[in-house]
């Protein structure tokens, strides 16, 4: 079974990862790994921490002459910025006064500072933010893109982008073709699909970069071709829809998941919800509508599988709010990181990742994924048997 770990600090040396569970004889493409890792980096309204780094993975186990063994792959992402903060993030040196300068002790308002601290004891919140920070989820892209490429080899295909940026809403009904959404959203530095909303969206994103405020949005991902009956409805924590959900809100500043129509839902009728259901001997078993995204009983339907993730605007500001110093306990304004206006657009690719992570991982629990030409064949006479029920 698919399943992994990362370990490293924002400005530490380097971003590692172990992934378990990947199928022997998948030839990876490490061009399309770092693709994506430089894609995440992109998207108007980053800030300057993105022309520092040009990540790019090294795999370091599990992989001969680029074809995965089944043993577990060992990923290295080196932080570049690391090296203005080699002494302050040493891992190995003890503490001196000169090198525990910027210390962090004003918390963020809506960051894990205070509470990471409280929970964890550390009187430096610089303990905590260096690895709450959404730097990790390179990794966790760099992860979820060997799962994608997996999933393209069983001819699943998944894409996420935005949908929504502050309160400007783009083409809510865009539709469910996986390489038409992939060609509209490379149209643009914001990964949607509405070409028109850019300079609405680019005037937005300065007028709040002025301010010194930021930005949240809607981030949507499609996946098609997932074959039926993954997951389980025989135990609450089979679900997958349910995994999905975990999945996309372990991403940062996630607040919301909704898989079809989600929280519309709530405001419907059975009649207009329930997706009808169909059958002919050429495609077998289909759904007239897709309001439930793909999902039936914490199961897949053979449907497109829809989620969608509500990502809070980022908690660094540039004009920050109040807090309270941990030391002094004196009223003072929040502590200023690095940061960027918005992060929506490489959020997209990190929640994009992580469904692609837990759908990998749904496959290799269902099917023997020791071998990947063995997979394919059991998979496809899954597929058969399914449409002949």
């Amino acid at each position: 079974m698919i399943n992994y770990v990362t370990a490293g600090e924002s400005h530490g040396p380097q971003l590692t990862g172990i992934l378990t569970g990947i199928p022997a004889g998948l030839t990876l493409d490490i061009d399309a790994i770092n693709a994506g890792l430089s894609a995440r980096q992109g998207g108007f309204g980053r800030g300057n921490r993105q022309q520092i780094e040009h990540d790019q993975v090294t795999v370091v186990g599990g992989l001969r002459h680029g074809v995965t063994l089944g043993s577990p792959l060992a990923l290295t992402i080196q932080n570049r910025d690391h090296a203005h903060w080699a002494k302050i993030m040493n891992p190995t040196s003890p503490a001196t006064p000169e090198n525990t300068l910027r210390q962090v002790t004003r918390p963020r308002p809506g960051h894990a500072d205070l509470v990471g601290g409280m929970k964890y004891g550390h009187r430096d919140l610089r303990n905590v933010l260096e690895r709450s920070s959404a730097r990790e989820t390179a990794m966790r892209v760099a992860i979820g893109q060997i799962c994608k490429q997996l999933l393209a080899q069983l001819d699943i295909h998944l894409v996420g982008y935005v949908q929504q940026i502050g309160q400007v809403k783009t083409d809510p009904q865009a539709g469910l073709d996986v390489a038409d959404l992939e060609h509209a959203i490379t149209q643009n530095d914001l990964r949607i699909t509405d070409n028109t909303k850019v300079d609405e969206i680019h005037e937005l994103i300065t007028a709040t970069r002025k301010a010194g405020d930021t930005l949240g949005g809607v981030i949507r991902v499609v996946a098609t071709h997932v074959p039926a009956g993954l997951g389980s409805y025989t135990n609450w924590d089979t679900k997958l829809d349910g995994k999905l959900a975990a999945a996309v809100m372990g991403v940062n500043a996630m607040k919301g998941v909704e898989i079809g129509d989600g929280f519309a839902a709530a405001a419907s009728h059975g009649s207009q919800v329930m997706d009808e259901i169909d059958w002919n001997a050429e495609d077998g078993w289909s759904r007239l509508t897709n309001h439930l995204g793909g999902f039936e009983g914490g199961m897949t339907n053979g449907m497109p599988i829809i989620v969608k993730a509500a990502m809070k605007p980022i908690p660094t500001l540039y004009k920050p709010l109040q807090s309270v110093d941990i030391a002094t306990k004196e009223v003072k304004k929040a502590s200023v990181e690095r940061s960027d206006t918005t992060a929506i657009v490489p959020a997209s690719i990190v929640v994009e990742s992580v469904v692609a992570i837990e759908l990998a991982k749904a496959i290799t629990e269902t099917f023997d994924g020791s071998n990947l030409e063995r997979l394919k064949r059991t998979i496809a006479e899954y597929r058969d048997e399914l449409q002949r029920y």
